[in-house]
């Protein structure tokens, strides 16, 4: 199974991505680790080159038969589709989550007071992200985090999956 994490910097996605990562055992890949990996050695460019790597390595562990946890803001159709790619071409299933913040103070204040854990990561400003261009989903399953503790937000998370595994053929 291939699930394909998204949402905006500051929402919990990565949190969410962690803790389904160590309960299904699943390969985790971040795009934000591939991307400052890629800039420690001068090999990034254009920002696309931490997806196509993840893209590749989704693949090769999907083949494999593990699980895989892709974690990214993924906030453009393209890389929805090139995801939804990967996951057709390794013929595993896929599930997409949005992970959201629907209360704008609070999302605001996470981003603002929250720490990289990825040595020399640069954290994208609370400009930067009410700037950039999200397009709309319609993803499997939005697990809204306002308002919630990090064990309540699992929980729905994990209620929606039970829900979603329930109605599977």
């Amino acid at each position: 199974m291939l699930y394909i994490f998204g949402g905006l910097p500051g929402t919990g996605k990565t949190t969410l991505a962690r803790h389904l990562a160590t309960q299904v055992q699943a390969v985790h890949l971040r795009i934000d680790t591939i991307e400052q990996a890629l800039r420690d050695t001068g090999s990034l460019v254009s920002g696309a080159e931490g997806y196509v790597v993840a893209y590749r390595l989704a693949a090769d562990n999907l083949r494999l038969g593990l699980d895989v946890i892709a974690d990214s803001v993924n906030a453009i159709e393209v890389t929805r589709t090139a995801w939804k790619e990967v996951a057709k071409t390794a013929g595993t299933p896929f599930l997409e989550i949005e992970v959201i913040c629907s209360n704008e103070p609070e999302h605001r204040k996470r981003v603002e007071t929250r720490l990289s854990d990825i040595e020399a990561f640069p954290m994208p400003t609370w400009h930067e992200i009410k700037s950039r261009t999200y397009e709309p989903w319609d993803a499997d399953i939005v697990i809204d985090t306002a308002g919630q503790t990090l064990d309540t937000s699992v929980a729905a998370l994990e209620q929606a999956l039970a829900n979603r595994n329930r109605f599977k053929v």
